[in-house]
């Protein structure tokens, strides 16, 4: 059973019923729930006390209530919020398990559900002592059959790494944009300009607001924390850049690319990956054109990132793509006038 039939919710769904599942959910709001049956995320409407597994997808503030309520009934019952350690404490029912899959899309909403929003994706579980060992390891099989990653960590240490990773991002790009924003009152053709390491930057900024809120009342600690720690890194970075010392700046900036090069990626063995950097002019359908010249190929796009240029003209198209295949595919783009640099996965 589905509660919460949104992006998330209405992604498991279709991806439980892609599967051979018998999916039952309900919505607060009647007519996502009809919309997320009409979409196929679901095969009905209502409540169903009988579920084997039951996911909430609601907003982290009511996730504690309908989970007691969905665990009396004798299933397995777990959530996919962003922040667990509160609601687990708040639950401590054994059939409960706390869930975060690492995933989502700028699509809001059931509409923008994937059923293949998971493949790849890590999804994290917070057992606790207290846990049924067979719920628990029931619900991973489950979500293992999604094409997800489980990983298994306390709660508390969950919060902490997501405030870092996923809420922090979030507020920073927040208030990037707000800055923008109240310098672009002033100057009408700030936003305008707005370069490609800007727009990469604020993006997540554009996700829906209604979620934030109870996210860091419920994160409140580790949120500060974290803030606290950027706000350190930045004092430090302003320093450097004031003393026009070159030689530590030039050192943290190669420090943050080793570490953005070296991000875990969502391909299974990385180290068989290389990334294609492909400078690409910035019109309609060049995507597609490198895309489909893969797939002429026989070549696999393990993942694809997009990075605009300054000048507004040209961008670099990011590919991930297996090694044996990385001679085979840039010949082909040089053929085609393309011009890619590769380089091995660090």
């Amino acid at each position: 059973m589905i509660i919460g039939t949104g992006l998330i919710g209405g992604s498991i769904g279709l991806a439980l019923r892609a599967r051979g599942w018998h999916v039952t959910g309900r919505d607060r709001d009647a007519s996502r729930a009809r919309r997320a049956l009409e979409l196929g995320a679901l095969d009905e409407v209502g409540s169903d006390p009988d579920a084997e597994v039951t996911f909430i997808a609601t907003p982290v503030s009511v996730v504690a209530g309908e989970a007691a309520q969905a665990a009396s009934a004798g299933g397995i019952v777990t959530d996919v919020g962003s922040v667990k350690s509160g609601i687990v404490a708040e639950v401590g029912h054994p059939r409960f398990v706390g869930g975060h899959p690492m995933a989502g899309s700028e699509q809001e909403g059931v509409d923008g559900a994937d059923a293949e929003l998971f493949q790849g994706a890590t999804w994290v579980l917070t057992p606790t002592e207290a846990t049924d060992p067979d719920a628990y390891a029931r619900l991973s099989a489950v979500i293992s059959s999604l094409g997800a990653n489980v990983l298994a960590i306390p709660p508390e240490r969950h919060d902490e790494l997501v405030a870092v990773v996923s809420h922090v991002p979030h507020l920073t790009a927040a208030a990037l944009m707000q800055l923008a924003s109240t310098k672009a009152e002033e100057h009408n053709t700030l936003l305008r300009l707005a370069a490609g390491g800007f727009r990469d930057m604020t993006r997540i900024a554009a996700g829906h607001p209604g979620i934030w809120p109870d996210i860091c009342a419920e994160n409140r600690e580790a949120i500060v924390g974290a803030l606290d720690q950027l706000l350190e890194a930045l004092g430090g970075l302003r320093d450097t850049v004031d003393k026009a010392d070159r030689e530590g700046l030039l050192h943290l900036l190669e420090r943050a690319r080793t570490a953005r090069v070296n991000l875990p990626s969502r391909v299974a063995q990385a180290e068989e990956m290389v990334e294609f950097r492909v400078p690409v002019p910035d019109r309609p359908g060049v995507i597609a054109e490198v895309a489909a010249l893969a797939g002429e190929l026989g070549v696999n796009i393990e993942d694809l990132e997009t990075v605009h240029s300054a000048a507004g003209d040209r961008g670099v198209l990011l590919l991930l793509i297996d090694v044996r295949a990385a001679d085979l595919f840039r010949g082909a783009l040089l053929a085609r006038g393309y011009r890619p640099s590769v380089q091995a996965l660090e």
